[in-house]
């Protein structure tokens, strides 16, 4: 499994017209500059000239040309310097503390995991299963146990497909992403495989154990489609097929998550007998607007590696602003459908907070997208992390259509 995965993480051919881009810049071109401004380790009267030598270099690496594709985050900045200058340290490092060297694990894991995408996964299934509740004394401790059962095991999985996801894409999130783990160096390619090998097979083994039909099924599709998005295979690999990919996204955020931990709450923690409640299929079809917007949305601020590496996203067949506003639109689309919606509902507090909630947070949408840089990345790449935190505000929502 090892072997197969390694080979399937080799690198991609680059277009000769790449090698010409000055988009296309990487750890290495720093590590050139790097050297050609390396100085003698300082003596005891050299301490101003040498902070003043560092003080330049940080200026001319993070403030110049290489600013667009290092991290804002300063310590992401230093830490992106670091790796790229580790083959000639410019002076001997101290050596770290135990709780710096855990501080730097636990740090590398968490980009590792991509949080946004962990938390919109803990926030849907604790909104899907509240859903199934009808009375005040579902709340009982096997309701939580199953809710946690299934939040870990989805969270296993999670991690798998996006560290596959980091796996087959090292080259393209060196000039994407570069303070990834696995971009950055930080991580190997054998830790990558060990990590996302040991979350999927923990998954399935607690998925097998709870018993629940829904819930394995859950995560069984869901390893299926996330490693067919990402990994370089014959057949494989769909991400390069933007419909395909978008397809992909929708199946597991806009229908897996909504129906099967419903079902696994519903059927197997209540017993009950499955029922597609007015409240689910409401979530159920304003997700599918979200999902796709998601999956449209991740490849806007990626324009640059995708194009050096053929990856023929809609972002690179149409271009970013017409993108970004198809996004908008079926955004705003949905709001406006979940407010119809909630002013039906026979429900009082469910009409009033479901109609407030929607109609502030497409206004709060609108009001963010008329305001967009285009010319900058850290904006677009700020306003897909908005995008997420409307992802979760829907979640907090969703519970109180009724």
């Amino acid at each position: 499994m090892e072997s197969l995965l390694i080979r399937s993480f080799q690198r991609p051919s680059v277009p000769l017209a790449a090698e010409f881009s000055p988009l296309k810049t990487s750890s290495r071109t720093i590590l050139r500059v790097l050297k050609c401004k390396a100085w003698k380790r300082p003596g005891k009267h050299d301490s101003t000239s040498m902070k003043l030598q560092r003080q330049y270099m940080t200026q001319e690496l993070v403030g110049g040309s290489y600013g667009s594709i290092i991290p804002t985050d300063r310590k992401l900045k230093e830490r992106f310097l670091v790796h790229a200058s580790s083959e000639h340290p410019l002076e001997s490092q101290p050596s770290k503390s135990p709780w710096n060297s855990v501080h730097d694990a636990v740090d590398a894991f968490y980009r590792f995991s991509r949080p946004h995408t962990v938390i919109g996964t803990a926030l849907s299934i604790i909104s899907v299963s509240l859903l199934a509740v009808e009375k005040f004394s579902d709340f009982s401790p096997l309701f939580f146990t199953g809710m946690l059962q299934a939040i870990v095991a989805a969270l296993f999985m999670n991690i798998y497909i996006v560290g596959l996801n980091q796996l087959s894409d090292i080259e393209i999130d060196k000039v994407n992403k570069p303070y990834l783990p696995l971009a950055s160096g930080e991580y190997s390619l054998q830790t990558g495989v060990i990590i996302v090998s040991s979350f999927a097979i923990l998954s399935f083994w607690l998925g097998w154990i709870v018993g629940s039909w829904p819930l394995f099924w859950a995560l069984f599709i869901s390893f299926v489609l996330g490693t067919a998005y990402s990994i370089n295979l014959p057949l494989l690999r769909w991400k390069r097929f933007p419909l395909v990919a978008a397809m992909c996204i929708f199946a597991v955020r806009a229908v897996i998550v909504q129906i099967a931990f419903y079902l696994h709450i519903q059927t197997y923690v209540y017993r009950r007998p499955a029922v597609l409640s007015r409240p689910l299929i409401f979530a159920t079809a304003f997700m599918s607007f979200f999902s796709v917007v998601i999956a449209l949305f991740k490849d806007i601020p990626d324009i640059v590696g995708d194009k050096i590496f053929g990856i023929q996203s809609f972002t690179v067949r149409l271009g970013q602003e017409k993108v970004f506003w198809i996004c908008i639109s079926l955004l705003e689309m949905a709001y406006l459908v979940a407010i119809v919606v909630g002013a039906t509902s026979s429900n009082i507090w469910s009409k009033y907070f479901t109609v407030v909630g929607h109609a502030a947070l497409a206004l709060l949408l609108w009001t963010r997208a008329k305001s967009i840089d285009f010319s900058r990345k850290a904006a677009i790449t700020s306003f897909y992390m908005f995008i997420w935190k409307l992802f979760y505000a829907e979640y907090l929502l969703i519970p109180l259509v009724r």
